[in-house]
């Protein structure tokens, strides 16, 4: 961050005075992160500005410890009165709460120790005029791609940069600057008044790492254009590929499902799965915190312990939960350091690519895209609306759209046939297009 802008001293020294407040207070135990960052975006539709916007943001919360009394309370104002103020709030808050004889901070001994840098943080100097510039050639390519591309929904370059502190009363302070950039567009293709859309983005914490407005614009063009003509097909039990970008959602459900918030309220399908085989022999997994230029990077989690590489998920097996302090002790085990979520799930591929994948499936439904949230994360039923391209003898043959795939996410995972190479980035979650052996495909 700029010298005139909060660098990471100031917010040390902010830290300082809020947990040293919530101690001559009463509080027995505390903990504060604290952040600022800034950031710009425009949108432009058809050629023309459409939203300009440039935010500025601080804000820090507090959480203590009463006992066994726990209190929160945040601010967007860091004036030391505010501190004072929001300190205050959260012992009073702590007062009233009911007592948890698990309540309290991360296990001192599991505090990370090692700080690296994970280069995370790639300010881009841009002005405002560059900015619109590189959305207009983003959306111009996407129209040149065919006359039957009509209408657009608009392109976006944003840019945002921030800093973070997060510290507490054993006296662990860390934190770190961070960027991230992104390119997105949107069309409209129109063939014998019959409409479809599609979209195409790139996200990094480093411009470099971009794929070029050109590019993108093409992509989101073509894929809009491959979708004109689409049909409904038979109600059958097909294969399916869930294309990557999909396939990453796959990923997050079954994250979900070891994640410890789930597994403690008994909310899960996947209860008492540690070191059972739960999927096929070509799932797996590993998470690494430490991913230079990662989406999810960082050497410790929301509650300061530090974070460690693993295999999550070997060879369908599961390895490890995912668990922060409380819903560890709640387990009866110790926290994994995923206070916060996972850090950098890397899905392992196959050598095969998407068309590859496609002869391997020989005929069934590639999904590209999914409608609705129909997960019930207790049973595993999966329901989700969805859209893609029907394969024959190992080709798209046509689009295919008002379709609903449904089957059981235990089911799902151990029918996984192979995992593609065409891995998608713009996320935490690194995974190529999965086939799926049978899934329900019912038209609607």
């Amino acid at each position: 961050m700029k010298k005139n802008q909060f660098d990471l001293e100031h917010l040390k020294k902010f830290a300082d005075h809020t947990l040293n407040y919530a101690k001559k207070i009463g509080a027995t135990a505390s903990e504060v992160e604290v952040s600022y960052g800034t950031g710009k975006n425009v949108s432009i539709r058809l050629g023309n500005l459409e939203t300009l916007e440039i935010n500025r943001d601080k804000g820090f919360s507090v959480t203590l410890y009463n006992g066994q009394r726990k209190g929160s309370s945040s601010s967007s104002d860091l004036s030391d009165q505010s501190i004072e103020d929001t300190v205050d709030a959260a012992f009073n808050i702590a007062r009233y709460t009911a007592s948890d004889p698990l309540f309290g901070l991360a296990d001192k001994e599991l505090m990370a120790t090692n700080m690296q840098d994970l280069d995370l943080y790639n300010p881009w100097d841009i002005s405002i005029d560059h900015l619109i510039d590189l959305a207009k050639v983003c959306e111009a390519s996407a129209l040149d791609v065919s006359q039957k591309i009509t209408n657009s929904e608009g392109a976006s370059v944003s840019s945002s940069e921030g800093i973070f502190i997060y510290a507490n009363s054993y006296g662990f302070l860390g934190g770190y600057p961070t960027s991230r950039h992104s390119i997105g567009c949107s069309v409209i293709a129109e063939e014998k008044s019959m409409m479809q859309r599609d979209y195409w983005y790139s996200s990094a914490r480093h411009v470099e790492d971009l794929e070029s407005p050109e590019s993108i614009g093409t992509l989101a063009g073509k894929r809009t254009l491959s979708r004109l003509g689409a049909q409904k097909i038979k109600t059958c039990h097909a294969p399916v590929i869930f294309e990557a970008p999909i396939a990453a959602g796959l990923i997050s459900s079954l994250i979900s499902a070891i994640s410890g918030g789930n597994l403690y309220r008994q909310s899960s399908f996947l209860l008492n799965s540690l070191g059972e085989k739960v999927a096929s022999d070509h799932l797996t997994i590993e998470e690494d915190p430490f991913l230079l230029r990662g989406d999810a990077s960082s050497m410790f989690d929301d509650e300061g312990v530090a974070t460690h590489k693993r295999l999550l998920m070997d060879q369908g097996i599961v390895n490890g939960y995912l668990l922060s302090s409380y819903s560890a002790r709640k387990l009866g085990m110790q926290s994994t350091g995923n206070a916060g979520g996972a850090h950098n799930l890397i899905v392992k591929t196959s050598n095969k690519n998407l068309k590859d994948l496609m002869k391997t499936m020989h005929k069934g439904l590639l999904v590209t895209e999914l409608l609705g949230h129909g997960l019930n994360m207790v049973t595993g039923d999966y329901s989700r609306g969805a859209s893609g391209y029907w394969v024959e003898n190992g080709v798209i043959t046509y689009p295919v759209e008002e379709i609903t795939i449904a089957g059981n996410m235990k089911d799902m995972l151990k029918q996984i046939v192979t995992i593609g190479n065409d891995v998608y980035r713009n996320g935490s979650k690194l995974t190529g297009s999965i086939l799926l052996e049978t899934m329900s495909i019912a038209s609607s």
